[in-house]
């Protein structure tokens, strides 16, 4: 009986050693996100945690303070813009930031309280366009696509008012914060809204837009981001072939419905 409780009590002990060294193995890594919506990266995390590493998540409200967070050691990684957004960001910021993977396209739209069809945009109304230069690029481009406007030939994609070479409608173009985009849909003609915004807002980018990008706009493909030095971090690269897993593609087709696609192309497909 003696030896038992002995045995038992061996047992017991090299149980509880074994969970607080697994406990310890663990790796945390911070995660920053734009926006409320993390269905994604909740599913993820759980696929992370079973390989002994811990994604904490941390949101943000806007497109800035995620770089300057990585930047400045805040955060491990962060997953919530194109690469031509982060391109422009950290070379005028002078950041040594490096995109891991690639993730998905999350189309932008022109979306509007009053019209249906973009041709039914009357002369002389507002559009709200976001106001940082890459995602406004992005919104001339989308514009000039829905046959609205006209942009140079040699267009760099960061936008500004003065780059419209042809507005027939005599368009108002109204630079305002992306966040504020769907809340003066009232009192605008039409709203171009990014796609993590217009979610939170209560939209489906596909069927609520008049008007959406292509899914084949490579610089509007998002990005894994982390600090240049850290991007060989094991953890990380173990982060990103998760992500680019065939069940993380069905369950992102299943949860949006096409209004957000994955997109798990090699990073030399951007230009990276």
């Amino acid at each position: 009986m003696k030896k038992a409780v002995a045995i038992g009590a061996t047992l017991t002990t090299i149980l509880f050693a074994g969970c607080a060294a697994s406990g310890e193995d663990e790796k945390t890594i911070k995660l920053g996100v734009s926006g409320s919506d993390t269905q994604v990266w909740d599913y993820v995390a759980k696929k992370a945690e079973k390989e002994g590493i811990k994604i904490e998540l941390v949101k943000f409200s806007d497109y800035v303070q995620p770089n300057m967070a990585l930047a400045e050691g805040e955060i491990d990684a962060n997953a919530f813009q194109t690469i031509s957004y982060f391109n422009a960001f950290k070379k005028e910021h002078n950041l040594k930031l490096s995109p891991i993977a690639t993730t998905v396209i999350a189309p932008m739209g022109i979306y509007s309280d009053k019209y249906k069809d973009v041709k039914d945009i009357p002369t002389g109304g507002k559009i709200a366009v976001p106001n940082e230069a890459t995602n406004m690029g992005r919104a001339l481009l989308l514009l000039q696509e829905a046959g609205l406007i006209k942009l140079p030939d040699d267009f760099d994609g960061n936008g500004s008012v003065d780059k419209i070479v042809e507005n027939p409608k005599k368009l108002k173009i109204v630079p305002i914060v992306a966040g504020q985009t769907p809340r003066v849909l009232p009192d605008v003609a039409a709203s171009i809204i990014n796609n993590g915004i217009a979610v939170d807002a209560g939209f489906n980018p596909i069927k609520d837009s008049i008007v959406h990008e292509n899914e084949t706009a490579k610089p509007y493909i998002n990005i894994i981001a982390t600090r240049t030095e850290d991007k060989n971090k094991k953890e990380l690269k173990k982060i990103a072939s998760l992500y680019q897993q065939k069940d993380v593609a069905a369950f992102i087709k299943k949860e949006y419905k096409g209004s957000t696609i994955p997109t798990f192309v090699p990073l030399s497909d951007i230009g990276e």
